[in-house]
């Protein structure tokens, strides 16, 4: 029985890499007008940006303990061994109720055999440590062998990623009032990145196509063999955009593989609809 790779829906993975990789993807929560969903299986990303287009405010929540342990009791009982990789503790207290629940677990079922990560990332960047995971599982690769590979994509994942409204990053305290206001009226654009697993601000420009242009220039003055890497692209439901952003990279560094997905639920709540995310790793 090989490595059962676990994870959350902030990984921002596109299902038929969930499928084929066998990925258990516990979901993160949702809230709209009372009423409770859940990320990527009773909410879709489309019904999140629409009704964000229209003035709907969405809250979010972390997954409940209960359903940590429902689904490490069961891997226990059938002597299941995992690695849960964990959207960052820098933006959600998932990762730290996780670790309660296996303390709990394991004084039950000691034998069982769970490695839980942080992965210090979010959306497609957190996506990008599971799928090496999870491809490595498939591949038979032993538990040092991949815990070594997650590792080592925690420490060297880049985000690097812009928003289209700076409204949603100051009602998640992201940004002031005034620099929200300020943006808006001169169409200035934040790129951000995230830093021992927390968003941190690192540059503005004005204006679309100047702050896409830009995105791609960090890549090339951070990135490692970025053409020998998978890239990762997420989108607030701006896949034309993405696609655009995908050109420049094939185009300036022959890229060949590539996950571009919608971002989730959970994060685009605070994103925003538009948001543009670019994930690859550094040297």
């Amino acid at each position: 029985m090989g490595i059962k790779i676990i994870t959350d829906s902030g990984c921002d993975l596109p299902k038929e890499i969930i499928n084929e990789y066998d990925i258990d993807v516990l979901p993160l929560i949702v809230y709209l007008d009372g009423n409770e969903y859940l990320d990527g299986d009773t909410i879709e990303s489309k019904m999140l940006y629409k009704g964000m287009r229209e003035g709907k405010v969405f809250k979010t929540a972390q997954i409940p303990a209960s359903k940590f342990k429902e689904v490490f009791t069961k891997y226990a009982e059938e002597n299941q061994e995992c690695i849960y990789i964990a959207f960052s503790s820098g933006l959600s207290g998932t990762y730290q109720t996780s670790e309660l629940i296996k303390t709990e677990i394991m004084e039950e079922y000691p034998e069982f055999k769970i490695d839980i990560v942080d992965s210090k990332a979010a959306s497609m960047g957190f996506g990008l440590i599971v799928y090496h995971a999870a491809k490595m599982a498939k591949e038979g690769k032993n538990r040092e062998e991949i815990l070594e590979t997650i590792i080592n994509d925690v420490e060297h994942m880049e985000h690097v990623f812009t928003v289209d409204d700076l409204e949603y990053l100051y009602r998640g305290g992201r940004v002031s009032k005034t620099a929200a206001l300020v943006g808006g009226l001169l169409n200035v654009k934040p790129i951000l990145d995230v830093q021992d697993g927390k968003l941190i601000p690192i540059e503005k420009a004005r204006g679309k196509n100047k702050v896409i242009k830009r995105i791609v220039e960090i890549m090339e003055e951070r990135g490692n063999n970025i053409g020998s890497q998978v890239i990762g692209i997420s989108h607030g439901d701006d896949l034309d955009t993405a696609l655009k952003v995908k050109d420049m990279i094939s185009e300036k560094y022959d890229c060949k593989e590539f996950i571009i997905n919608m971002i989730g639920c959970a994060i685009g709540a605070h994103s925003g609809p538009g948001t543009l995310a670019l994930f690859f790793l550094n040297e």
